[in-house]
């Protein structure tokens, strides 16, 4: 244990030290928050400014469907109507929509029959401009769902009463404070996953140099290779603990401070629980572990970072499918799926956490959870330790795979 101490202090203080630690713990949060920021102010004051034609042979029908347009506050769309269209009216809309002169047009031809659906064309310029034709969808919908009602026999006032837009308002004394900690779990999550990484990459690179040095061979001369590899796991994973300590002391000050709601308008802000926080320290640590000990065993193995850059997708694909299973984690937390997945050891880290911080979690699932990282963790290391140990005196020569299963052979 003194040698791994000795080890582990040796690389936590070789990389708090340097200029690169100080600058990423002061740089990529004030990037991060300031990218969170800049997208939430870019989606609340980003409006539709499209300029839409509406044709319809009902000059009422059209007439409606615009004002239901001007209603919404959502958009600074520019409207005009045409009603009734001419013979050259759609020639002359295609000609000024590929001029750019208007940015799409809606053509609405009533239903002639009682009960019948009304036939709607919407052409727009852009295919990339799903705002304005959900907008116009919306309006769509409300305007004939509107006229089907007046049909049935309610009055113009009942139908503006009954689709008049309801106000929730929270039962409690405190606000729901749901949405600030959704963003504030999401926050958590890319930080796991960038920390996990990033350290993870930095265990491998560390044993490449020392490699490349030939700093081994003196240092085997008195430590064990296993003492070597749990004493660089334990020193950098240090150095990402602390790292993500200031990170999160940072964020739970900004967040504790009207500064946050401030700059994003008073009606955003985050919200980071201590549940949040004790959650993440536990499934950052135990991620941490499983995927060091992985890049431990890619590093004994490589001599190069170029050689290392070919073998780091075992790394990077199961956290590439943490980002792709993430939506339906967020959609369905307690679906089967997404609760087999966050149960398999290298998802767990970030499906479970994400699970745990939008949605209740049985204890027995994050208790499975934590086993099963534990023995895989267990059994990465097992694997890792025996690879280690032959690799780091392995030089200019890449192991194919008979050779790596016979050095877990070795005792």
């Amino acid at each position: 244990m003194h040698n791994i101490f000795l080890i582990a202090r040796r690389e936590y203080l070789e990389r708090v030290r340097t200029k690169g630690f100080m600058i990423a713990t002061i740089l990529i949060p004030l990037l991060m928050g300031g990218g969170i920021a800049a997208s939430i102010l870019i989606a609340k004051h980003t409006k539709s400014s499209s300029h839409i034609v509406i044709v319809s042979q009902d000059l009422a029908l059209a007439t409606d469907v615009q004002n239901q347009l001007d209603d919404d506050t959502d958009h600074n769309m520019q409207l005009n109507v045409i009603a009734p269209p001419t013979a050259n009216t759609r020639t002359t809309l295609l000609r000024e929509l590929k001029a750019k002169d208007i940015d799409g047009y809606l053509w609405i031809t009533p239903a002639t029959v009682q009960g019948q659906k009304p036939s709607i064309e919407y052409k727009q310029g852009s295919s990339a401009d799903l705002a304005t034709r959900n907008t116009v969808r919306d309006a769509l919908g409300k305007v004939f769902t509107r006229e089907r009602l007046m049909q049935q026999g309610m009055s113009s006032s009942d139908v503006k009463t009954l689709m008049a837009p309801i106000d929730m308002s929270s039962s409690n004394e405190q606000q729901d404070d749901t949405g600030a900690n959704f963003a504030g779990a999401y926050v958590l999550f890319f930080l796991m996953y960038m920390v996990i990484m990033l350290y993870g990459m930095n265990v491998a690179r560390s044993i490449i140099e020392e490699k490349t040095s030939r700093v081994f061979e003196v240092m085997l001369a008195t430590v064990k290779p296993g003492e070597m590899m749990a004493g660089k796991v334990i020193g950098v994973g240090s150095v990402g603990l602390t790292q993500v300590s200031i990170w999160m002391l940072a964020a739970v000050i900004l967040t504790a401070t009207p500064l946050m709601a401030h700059l994003l308008g008073g009606g955003t802000h985050i919200s980071i629980s201590a549940e949040q926080v004790g959650f993440f320290i536990i499934y950052f640590l135990l991620g941490y572990l499983l995927y060091s000990a992985m890049a431990a065993a890619l590093g004994a193995m490589t001599n190069s970072e170029q050689e290392l850059q070919q073998l780091n997708m075992f790394l990077v694909m199961p956290l590439a499918a943490c980002m792709i299973s993430l939506p339906l984690v967020l959609n369905a937390p307690q679906n089967i799926w997404s609760r087999v997945l966050s149960l398999v050891p290298f998802f767990s880290p970030l499906l479970m956490y994400m699970r745990i911080s939008v949605s209740p979690v049985p204890w027995y699932e994050i208790a499975a959870s934590i086993v099963l990282m534990s023995l895989a963790i267990y059994a990465v290391l097992w694997v890792a330790s025996r690879i280690y140990r032959v690799g780091i005196l392995m030089y200019g020569k890449k192991p194919n795979l008979p050779e790596i299963l016979r050095w877990l052979k070795y005792s």
